[in-house]
């Protein structure tokens, strides 16, 4: 089965969903995604900072202020999802 034909099948099966319904769905998956790549993202830029600290230990306290702004930033990314996912959940009806 190709690309194609696959998407409309898909959209055979989505057209007889409610509104509501893909909203929920379209809201888990913002919430999903966007809590797994900020997770990943934190991880890789703490093991980073870590490593950073590692090797050179005179400028932790550098590497550790560059790493909260660098969280607040990534955490930043999940809040939007969530709002997505709220505004999903709430505006549709």
């Amino acid at each position: 089965m190709d690309l194609i034909s696959f998407s409309n099948v898909l959209l055979d099966a989505t057209a007889a969903l409610e509104p509501r319904t893909m909203a929920a769905l379209g809201a888990g998956l913002a919430i999903g995604l966007g809590a797994l790549g900020s997770a990943l993202a934190m991880g890789n830029a703490a093991a980073h900072a870590f490593e950073a600290g590692a090797r050179q230990p005179e400028i932790f306290g550098k590497i550790q202020t560059l790493l909260l702004i660098a969280i607040a930033f990534i955490e930043s990314v999940c809040i939007y999802s969530l709002v997505i996912a709220l505004i999903l959940i709430f505006a549709v009806k």
